[in-house]
């Protein structure tokens, strides 16, 4: 389907491939997002529905997306529209597909912003600190943090040079050169080989920030109850009451998603590189499981606890109403701030780690992209690489300059990071499950298998996660699609990101065509039809 040089294109071991679909789930929602909505959602309480969530539709979505993408790429197919175009049997299949490509390409335009502040943030620890004077109230130093993150970001006014610096500018050019740099190297030489490197240096620096925290007894003899069993407490003891608010379910299979990567686009992409003996069963358990550690395990133990010694709950969970980016960027700074001499050090391991745990995701996202490029265009990995740089520098550059309140690139996260995302998954699920027939879906995903998936988990994907989804989404719509089109219709920077999407959509979906008369042309069974069990 594609010219050689992508048909070559291989995982080269396996604990690389687990390790960089782990690394494409570990991100800034881990560290910052998983315990903003833990925190914000009854602590304890959280964790139920969260694991529910985990069991019923996280790691089902999972292997029937790393079983999809392994079929496909066995036919030499290598983005979500032809793989879920043969695996749901016609254009609709296909043509949903679509938004397996445009979900990571969106996303990608401010992720990569998000990740320039983390180094950013990694460069002020290193070279003096933030300069918040612990001795003034705790407000006027939380005033100084959000100070420094709104320079720094550029929320003030339009345009990040003029409502920031030019340094944030630079810090941008660095990470998207890295990233581009990485994801043109391959999927061996560039994106293997940098997760195998970066994830084992990420829990280190996840180890050494996490005994600082554990390390810090009650740091506040003004307020004993702030000490650090009680902040391991409210993670971990539920309060039962909070089971019965809906929102509570919904914040946790949100989470879910954002934090495996289902529905994303990424997994089955990545896949499609396997070797068809390759394991998938035991491959996506362990590559979810990594996730948990580094989501469950570090991110909501460091975080957390930390805000909760130095805050207090009332603070803490005011911080993260704020948003998913107050804990870490405004208020983990005045954290650090109180830890005394080592406080700056801390600061820096702590996002070194934020900043590899974002490269590990972004370069998931530009990866789908250029696959489809090529695959759909026929084009060389150069060339595909060059429209997908313009387009992303196009999108990026829109990103920043429209900075003010971060309106613009949280319309592209609403829409595109999770209302689609719901979408592609139930997409994906009903194919593996209910067209490519479930049964037999099983019976791809153990070709290789080390292990085998539990025989009740064919009721599950097949009834219990389109289910659980469907309801989901359904009380999601109901609870915010209304104000968001009000807001869309409102502000117009939320405009011009839905005009941006579109675009980028459209593009995506004229490339599917073109690509759809070279495969028919070339005698390509691309919808399916031919395909024996």
């Amino acid at each position: 389907m594609t010219d050689s040089k992508h048909d070559d294109q291989r995982w080269g071991t396996r604990v690389g491939v687990i390790l960089a679909v782990a690394g494409s789930a570990v991100g800034l929602g881990n560290f910052l997002r998983f315990p903003g909505q833990a925190a914000a959602n009854g602590g304890g309480a959280f964790m139920i529905p969260y694991f529910c969530a985990l069991l019923l539709v996280g790691i089902p979505i999972g292997w029937a997306e790393w079983t999809m993408g392994r079929y496909g790429g066995r036919k030499g197919m290598h983005s979500a529209p032809t793989i879920l175009g043969v695996i749901g049997k016609g254009a609709a299949a296909r043509y949903l597909g679509v938004i397996g490509v445009l979900i990571p390409l969106a996303v990608s335009f401010y992720y990569t912003y998000i990740e320039a502040w983390c180094l950013g943030y990694f460069w002020q620890y290193l070279t003096g600190g933030m300069g918040i004077d612990v001795a003034a109230p705790v407000a006027d130093q939380t005033a100084r943090a959000a100070q420094f993150y709104s320079d720094f970001t550029g929320r003030g006014e339009n345009g990040v040079i003029a409502g920031g610096s030019i340094a944030t500018f630079v810090f941008w050019v660095i990470t998207f050169a890295v990233n581009i740099y990485l994801v043109y190297r391959g999927i061996s030489k560039g994106i293997e080989k940098f997760v195998t490197w970066a994830m084992p240096i990420m829990a280190i620096c996840a180890l050494i920030v996490l005994a600082r925290v554990l390390t810090l007894g009650t740091p506040d003899a003004a307020n004993p109850e702030q000490n650090v069993i009680n902040g391991l407490g409210y993670m971990w003891n539920p309060n039962f009451e909070a089971l019965a608010n809906p929102q509570t379910w919904l914040a946790a299979a949100g989470q879910i998603f954002f934090s495996l990567s289902v529905g994303f686009g990424v997994i089955i992409n990545y896949a499609s590189y396997l070797r068809k003996r390759d394991d998938v069963v035991l491959s996506g358990l362990t590559a979810s499981s990594t996730n948990e550690l580094f989501e469950v395990g570090f991110g909501g133990l460091i975080t957390i606890t930390a805000a909760f010694v130095f805050l207090g709950t009332a603070n803490m969970i005011g911080a993260v109403q704020g948003g998913t980016f107050g804990l870490g960027f405004t208020t983990l700074p005045v954290v650090f701030a109180h830890m005394g001499a080592f406080g700056n050090a801390i600061g820096a391991i702590f996002f070194l780690m934020l900043f590899l745990a974002a490269i590990t995701s972004s370069i998931s996202m530009y990866q789908p992209s250029l696959a489809f490029f090529q695959e759909s265009l026929g084009w060389s990995r150069k060339n595909a690489t060059t429209l997908m740089v313009s387009i992303c520098v196009g999108g990026s550059f829109l990103v920043m300059y429209f900075s003010r309140g971060g309106i613009f690139w949280s319309t592209i996260d609403d829409w595109v990071g999770t209302f689609f995302i719901f979408v592609l998954a139930m997409v994906q699920i009903i194919c593996f499950s209910w067209v490519f027939g479930v049964d037999r879906g099983m019976r791809e995903a153990h070709h290789g298998a080390l292990i085998e998936i539990p025989h009740f988990y064919r009721f599950i994907m097949k009834y219990v996660t389109p289910t659980y989804l469907l309801l989901v989404f359904l009380a999601f719509c109901w609870q915010n699609l209304g104000s968001w089109l009000r807001a869309v219709a409102e502000e117009p920077l939320r405009q011009g990101a839905l005009a941006l999407i579109g675009g980028v959509a459209l593009l995506l979906v004229i490339c599917t065509r073109l690509g759809e008369k070279r495969w028919r042309a070339a005698g390509l069974d691309i919808d399916g039809r031919h395909e024996a069990e």
